[in-house]
């Protein structure tokens, strides 16, 4: 006597049609983000947070040394990141680094920064750092400020960058140049994350070059010490080999 297995699901009460829903499927709703908003919300976290826009990896006592508290009190700030997800650690002997998660985390940062008040500036110290920060800063891993800005404008005016719905496009006499600079196009054309999206920058209030590409050109301009970093975190300097290279290779005319 044969046997005949019905492989039909039963139909899911209530669902029109009886449509069938495993048991085990989850339906998602809407994203949580107040626990995200309550960890940045704190003044000392915050001032690691934007410390660690400067794409480096900084220790415990330095950070704690930037949000103005203790070591007991930056180590709490510092578990409740890194258990929510906005920072990671990097154990090297008994020190511990820290930096943001990822991109993603950055972008949160800067998005706020440009929505947000400005911090009055009362001191010459605090003048002098605003200053820096807004003439060339490493905005994570790419370049803003006006540097930065200027670059993106020069890429567009040569023809090198065509603006596109929420990006960028690389021509070919761009692929040139960055190659020239010693830029690996197709490697960055495969990283895992967008090619080249403009940033609007917070300061300057116009776009920068963020992305994978944004990425690869800082790390050029660094390694051939055409930008070098200062005392000032985040802060970078145009070095005056880095001003005659610029304009050589794309045209940048505002670089002082």
């Amino acid at each position: 006597m044969s046997v005949t297995h019905d492989h039909t699901h039963a139909a899911t009460p209530g669902v029109p049609g009886g449509t069938p829903r495993p048991a085990t499927a989850e339906i998602e709703g809407d994203a949580d983000i107040a626990p995200v908003a309550a960890l940045i919300a704190d003044g000392a976290r915050a001032a690691m947070l934007t410390a660690l826009l400067d794409g480096r990896a900084l220790a415990a006592g330095e950070l704690a040394r930037i949000a103005g508290v203790s070591a007991p009190t930056a180590s709490s700030h510092l578990a409740r990141l890194l258990d929510g997800g906005l920072v990671t650690v990097v154990k090297q002997g008994r020190h511990r680094y820290y930096r943001l998660a990822g991109p993603d985390v950055a972008r949160v940062i800067e998005v706020l920064a440009r929505v947000s008040g400005r911090v009055a500036v009362r001191s010459l110290r605090q003048s002098r750092r605003a200053v820096l920060l807004r003439q060339a800063r490493s905005c994570y891993d790419h370049l803003a400020g006006r540097a930065g800005v200027e670059l993106y404008d020069a890429l567009v005016r040569e023809g090198r960058l065509v603006e596109a719905d929420g990006g960028c496009l690389l021509t070919a006499s761009g692929a040139e140049a960055l190659t020239e600079l010693g830029v690996d196009v197709e490697r960055v054309r495969r990283a895992r994350r967008r090619f080249a999206p403009d940033c609007l920058d917070w300061l300057e209030r116009r776009p920068h070059l963020g992305g994978a590409l944004g990425a690869a050109v800082l790390d050029r301009l660094l390694a051939r010490e055409w930008l070098v970093r200062g005392t000032v975190p985040r802060a970078l300097r145009v070095t005056a080999e880095g001003r005659e290279g610029l304009e050589r290779i794309f045209g940048c005319k505002d670089l002082s």
